[in-house]
């Protein structure tokens, strides 16, 4: 555990709830009605493309909680999922409920095991945001932190991209990424930010305590001002000639690590003990 400097006495983000949104696709409707079928409004269903054994089981749950469903077109799903793939079936929800940071470390703390936290800096792209979130309950991640302005925010498309993992992990939504992570730096947590001018490979860092892990923006990577908050750097040797990952597959690969290292179900190989961070 790291030393602790005094806490800031700046006001903590408080939780906030979106717009009502909706979710559409099999296992992302299927999973806000067994997480949070109270925050369902009501179901549509296109007659004939949902599948008999998806549509039981959504069925049923709906019946269970008393959420009304409605038969409608096919054109009326495709305007009400944005185009998206919706397989037969919208969910309409009130807004998300976005987390706090400090939910999440008490989550980690609950849980037993180092705080793992997954921070995005300028995320824009919906697909990744969705892809990150999925990976980031996969393995292990106790949330994931997005910033308020300038990148993507939590919506059907993400939802659907996630394959319903939103409903499960915590997502918290900050005003300022560099104040989120001096508070997760108060806490006790180390911050490493994916970076390809790093010269140390992921592999060779202790990342089995107590950590974030700060991802940039498609193309444009971690801003110059968030890095100087982190604490080291990462860098993801790569043999072929295209010079940077998609942001979802740096954090997927820098999540893995993770939990390699933490011996979480997967192969845990003899690692080199380098310095910790």
């Amino acid at each position: 555990m790291r030393d602790r400097p005094p806490r800031s006495s700046e006001p903590r983000e408080r939780s906030e709830r979106s717009e009502q949104r909706y979710v559409y696709g099999v296992n992302p409707v299927l999973e806000a009605l067994r997480v949070r079928s109270d925050e369902v409004d009501r179901l549509y269903i296109t007659e004939g493309q949902l599948g008999s054994r998806a549509a039981a089981e959504i069925l049923s749950r709906a019946r269970d909680a008393g959420i009304r469903v409605e038969r409608v077109v096919r054109e009326r799903l495709a305007t009400l999922a944005d185009g998206g793939v919706h397989q037969g079936v919208v969910a309409e929800l009130r807004g998300f409920q976005y987390a706090e940071l400090p939910d999440m470390l008490a989550a980690a703390k609950e849980s037993g095991r180092p705080a793992l936290i997954v921070v995005l800096d300028g995320i824009q792209d919906p697909h990744n945001l969705g892809a990150i979130i999925r990976s980031a309950h996969a393995l292990g991640a106790h949330g994931v932190v997005i910033g308020k302005d300038r990148a993507v925010q939590v919506t059907g498309l993400v939802a659907k991209a996630s394959a319903g993992a939103v409903e499960h992990c915590p997502i918290a939504r900050v005003v300022n990424i560099s104040r989120a992570l001096e508070e997760l730096k108060e806490a006790g947590v180390w911050v490493a930010a994916a970076d390809t001018h790093a010269t140390e490979p992921l592999w060779k860092a202790r990342l089995d305590g107590p950590l974030a892990l700060v991802v940039g923006a498609e193309g444009a990577g971690v801003r110059e001002g968030v890095l100087k908050h982190c604490d080291f750097r990462l860098r993801i040797p790569m043999a072929g000639q295209v010079g940077s990952l998609n942001a979802s597959v740096s954090a997927a690969l820098l999540l893995y690590e993770v939990a390699r290292q933490r011996g979480m179900g997967v192969s845990d190989r003899a690692r080199p003990e380098d310095q910790s961070p």
